[in-house]
């Protein structure tokens, strides 16, 4: 389209829709590449691209710390700092082993995940009512969902899309070679149920800032945080168990492992609207519980740049800038 002698306009869609292209065939190539390497070799060049990513993000950077400095303020700086460059760290094993996907196999899968308290995750599906799985930014999470299907239990995972449909599709490719059933978070609600109604799992990542609409506020690090009331809704109207799991890279081990926790049952204790609230209130609380004690115990495997405290109480000043 001419606007002009020797001046070519192109439509914003069009433009969009070739940084889109460009964004996929990069990501694509980042992924065949490091998938084709030996783990080691792979995880040195995904640490390498984050550490670019470190330099590149100073935002990001300002976020995790400002994030570190309200919930551990006994830190000091040079810890938070370490933190900090651990939370870039666990990124790239994230993204060594999404790539490595197509290689993890059920036959295999032992080889690089250990799997700590299943049997509460065997007790909590016995109860034939379905299952929730607790969860969050922590460790490799990707990997725990695809290892856990490997397992021989496949998950229904709730994600959202991601703005670049091309990638979305490439990453919704890698995450159904396990087996396991992506749900839309837009359309999610009707297929939880679904999903649990046939006594299956639902994997659900909760830890991330939540609009006022959608969430309860729940004490998290002493800080108010809005927590989604999701899960505790569905798992009220279900009866199905809530099961705390994380995937997580234990140095010590030299390997990953996921924890399966106790699972968490929650029973309604009335019928009226502001005993229903309360029950929701009390159920989200213990899940945040649980995902700080996880956080603790992992710090530097949290996703800390993530403006987790954005939300804020009526009346309440910005915790950022």
């Amino acid at each position: 389209m001419q606007t002009g002698p020797g001046i070519l306009f192109f439509p914003f869609n069009s433009l969009l829709t070739m940084k889109h292209l460009a964004e996929f065939l990069a990501a694509s190539a980042v992924l065949r590449t490091l998938g084709a390497l030996p783990r080691s070799l792979a995880g040195g060049i995904a640490q390498g691209i984050v550490g670019l990513l470190y330099n590149l993000t100073p935002r990001l950077r300002a976020v995790a710390e400002r994030n570190l400095l309200l919930a551990l303020p006994e830190q000091s700086a040079a810890q938070r700092a370490r933190i900090v460059r651990g939370v870039y760290r666990n990124l790239g094993r994230v993204l060594n082993e999404a790539a490595h996907f197509p290689s993890l196999k059920a036959s295999n899968v032992k080889d690089y995940v250990s799997f700590a308290g299943f049997e509460n995750y065997e007790a909590a599906l016995a109860r034939g009512r379905g299952v929730i799985f607790l969860t969050a930014h922590l460790g490799v999470w990707e990997l725990g969902a695809f290892a856990h299907a490997l397992h021989g239990h496949k998950l229904n995972v709730v994600y959202r899309a991601l703005d670049n449909p091309r990638i979305d599709q490439l990453v919704r490719r890698y995450r159904e070679m396990s087996g396991n059933r992506m749900i839309e978070k837009n359309e999610s609600a009707r297929g939880i149920l679904a999903a649990l109604g046939r006594n299956e799992t639902v994997g659900i990542l909760v830890d991330q800032n939540t609009l006022p609409e959608e969430g309860v506020f729940v004490d998290f690090f002493g800080i108010p945080a809005s927590m989604t009331a999701g899960v505790a809704r569905f798992a009220l109207h279900t009866g199905a168990s809530v099961v705390p799991a994380f995937c997580v890279w234990e140095e010590l081990l030299g390997r990953y492992c996921i924890y399966y926790d106790r699972g968490l049952t929650f029973e309604p204790t009335g019928n009226a609207t502001a005993t229903a609230t309360a029950d929701v209130q009390s159920a989200t609380q213990q899940m945040a519980r649980v995902i700080e004690q996880y956080v603790r115990r992992y710090p530097d495997q949290w996703l800390w740049s993530h403006r987790r405290w954005k939300t804020r109480p009526p009346g309440a000043p910005s915790l950022y800038d």
